[in-house]
């Protein structure tokens, strides 16, 4: 363990252990292939790559990823993928890879099937116009809806940020605003529904990074989550979120003075 690792508070470093996907290639990065690749490379040879998960790429462009990734990547395709870590689909498909299901914020039901094909779940939590953010309240129901059924998922798009927050939404000059989910709060709803509470929107729409605290515990204001609870749900339920930035999400978690 290096000694950057030894600061980190023992409950943020679980709940951050491996969580990004890193998805250069799509919007609002949009990098070029060549780019992304060697962002990940970087990444994975970086103090923070303990925070860093799989590569995620479309079916089409995964031809043209050298073969060293192979057992890095995160497909996305609607077939079976046998380069993959993971596949990322639309539908339900037959693989023998571990793959996580779309589904829409207000077709809930559609969990039912995705556990009996034992897949795992997908939420998109955002993207580059105001309208692809689903409210505090919609994110609280996939999650309690997952939770109830002990269904892993992941989450995708619009998490650069560690705690709910107004903030541009592409990296453009004159980009426009909205209010972004932060990845903080999503995982620790996320292990707070795994455990059993109720009531898991507030922890969603919280804006203040005061609320959160992490040292043996992992608390949101009054409610705290021991050490082996966050590593319970991190490795059984909330297992990753797409990002298509690395930097930005630990610029933040230094910024906050959490890393």
């Amino acid at each position: 363990m290096t000694n950057t690792a030894k600061t980190i508070a023992p409950t943020l470093r679980a709940l951050l252990e491996g969580f990004i996907d890193y998805a250069g290639l799509f919007p609002p990065a949009k990098l070029p292939l060549d780019q992304a690749l060697s962002n990940y490379s970087r990444y994975q040879n970086s103090e923070h790559s303990w925070m860093l998960r799989w590569f995620v790429v479309g079916g089409a462009e995964a031809e043209k990823v050298p073969g060293s990734y192979d057992g890095a990547l995160s497909i996305l395709a609607d077939s079976e993928q046998p380069r993959a870590a993971t596949i990322e689909s639309t539908t339900l498909i037959q693989s023998s890879r571990p793959t996580y299901v779309e589904v829409g914020r207000d077709a809930l039901a559609q969990l039912d099937g995705v556990k009996e094909k034992h897949a795992f779940a997908k939420i998109r939590t955002g993207g580059v116009k105001a309208e692809a953010f689903p409210s505090p309240a919609e994110v609280a129901a996939f999650i309690e809806a997952c939770a109830a059924r002990r269904l892993p998922f992941k989450a995708t798009a619009g998490l650069h940020h560690p705690v709910r927050s107004e903030q541009p939404l592409t990296y453009e000059k004159d980009s426009p605003r909205a209010v972004m989910h932060g990845f903080i709060n999503v995982l620790m709803a996320a292990a707070f529904a795994w455990r059993g509470d109720k009531d898991i929107e507030p922890i969603i729409a919280e804006t203040d990074p005061g609320a959160f605290s992490f040292g043996e515990r992992a608390c949101w204001r009054d409610r705290c989550l021991t050490l082996d609870e966050i590593k319970d749900a991190r490795q059984n339920f909330v297992h990753s979120v797409g990002s298509c930035s690395f930097e930005e999400p630990v610029h933040d978690l230094r910024a906050l003075g959490w890393l």
